[in-house]
């Protein structure tokens, strides 16, 4: 017959907690594009990452100067959901705004 084993409650919490990996992170970037306004750019950032309007403001410049902006980094469905929101709000308004996906 075989060895039968015995775990105590602290063994299988330790064991769960071992197989247990975070999810992949990805960095939503913002683009640059000949268009859209700083204004916009600053309201989107503020209303869709909770940016305060300094950090807005810096990313937003980021972004104008460098051609690319980190507007924060998500697990893949909220950074995909994040990008959806501003693609949408920048096509009501009636700009060709982008951001992209990168995993960290």
């Amino acid at each position: 017959m075989g060895e039968k084993k015995s775990f105590t409650k602290q063994t299988v919490l330790l064991d769960k907690q071992a197989r247990i990996k975070p999810p992949p992170l990805y960095m939503v970037l913002m683009h640059n594009d000949d268009y859209t306004t700083m204004e916009f750019v600053v309201e989107v950032l503020q209303r869709v990452f909770s940016k305060p309007l300094s950090e807005a403001n810096r990313i937003m410049l980021n972004i104008h100067n460098k051609g690319v902006g980190f507007c924060g980094t998500y697990p893949f469905e909220i950074a995909e959901t994040k990008i959806t929101q501003v693609h949408s709000m920048a096509r009501e308004a009636g700009f060709p705004l982008h951001c992209s996906l990168k995993e960290t």
